[in-house]
């Protein structure tokens, strides 16, 4: 493998030349620049990213732990993250964690022996378990998304999830619903408690009785909302609608219902929380809450860009704000 020395050698130059050359950091010739050039494609010297990173201190790369899930909603906030690194000129190693704190942990030890420069993090088991993530390991520069408290420093960039249950609960009260119900996330993780929240303070808002036989949790995945449709179901009368704290757990609850002869909307009506793709292509389409998932990954990697340009120590929240989709999951109340 040809090395640096071999390509200076090669063209008549010093390495330091070659250096200038190939990183653009002084002017050179056009004669001597080409002939650096093809002595590398002759030559066919690759830079060894190694090096150079030892040498200048960054690795040109972050590192992105991610809880695996069949929700569409984290590839949808990937593509924002890994189009952004591209576009910045840096790598991204993504470590998938499977909900397991220790597999979280080993990933986190592999991507810091990397010397990456920073992590983008969307793990939910770091909030459950309070995981210091720098016990053994120096800080770098660190963003969350989507994240309740942390003991590490780190920015965090946020939906605003109780204005998104707010907006909700409201749009069903507008539509006429009275007796409305919810289906939560584990409300031991911060955004599902906070849609929660905006759902209940809505209902309050608009003098509305909360039923707690048409409250139950599930897990922001198909199934967990599935079984959560099922229990709610086995208490009798169902409401009129049902706020389904995200798309994943609605589009199961529209699939369940159908299958026990219920029509969403004509008697049943429900609004879901994130808006990945499918929401409108389900029939009836899903009436939902938007969240900005691709800007949301984008926003994390320059304000990771930004802690480490600027050398902030001081931490921030980035707040991203949802908005209303209306499309076929909702119907007005007749008479409402």
């Amino acid at each position: 493998m040809a090395t640096i020395k071999d390509v200076a050698k090669h063209a008549g130059v010093s390495t330091s030349t070659v250096s200038h050359v190939l990183n653009k950091t002084r002017y050179v010739s056009e004669d001597v620049s080409n002939r650096v050039k093809d002595a590398v494609e002759t030559l066919r010297y690759a830079p060894s990213a190694l090096a150079r990173s030892l040498k200048v201190n960054t690795t040109k790369t972050f590192g992105m732990l991610v809880t695996t899930s069949t929700n569409p909603f984290f590839s949808e906030v990937l593509k924002g993250v890994e189009r952004r690194c591209y576009e910045q000129g840096y790598n991204l190693i993504l470590c998938n964690t499977e909900g397991d704190v220790a597999r979280m942990r080993a990933n986190l030890d592999t991507l810091l022996q990397k010397r990456v420069d920073g992590l983008l993090l969307m793990c939910s088991e770091v909030e459950s378990q309070r995981v210091d993530l720098f016990a053994k390991h120096n800080v770098v520069p660190t963003v969350v998304m989507d994240w309740g408290p942390t003991n590490f420093p780190c920015d965090k960039i946020q939906d605003n999830s109780y204005r998104g249950g707010y907006m909700a609960t409201q749009h069903l009260i507008s539509k006429g619903h009275k007796n409305i119900g919810c289906i939560t996330g584990a409300l031991d993780k911060q955004t599902a408690e906070q849609r929660y929240r905006g759902f209940v303070d809505a209902m309050q808002a608009a003098a509305l009785t909360v039923n707690p036989e048409w409250v139950t949790a599930g897990d922001f995945e198909c199934e967990g909302g599935a079984l959560a449709f099922e229990t709610l179901y086995s208490h009798g009368t169902l409401p009129t609608a049902l706020f389904v704290c995200n798309d994943m757990m609605a589009l199961s609850v529209i699939n369940a219902a159908s299958k026990k002869g219920i029509r969403v909307p004509e008697d049943l009506s429900i609004i879901g929380y994130d808006d990945i793709q499918l929401a409108k292509y389900i029939t009836p389409s899903l009436t939902t809450i938007h969240q900005p998932k691709f800007r949301l990954g984008q926003r994390a990697v320059d304000t990771l860009l930004e802690r480490i340009a600027s050398k902030r120590e001081t931490e921030q929240v980035i707040s991203m704000e949802p908005t209303l989709v209306e499309r076929d999951s909702v119907q007005a109340m007749v008479n409402s």
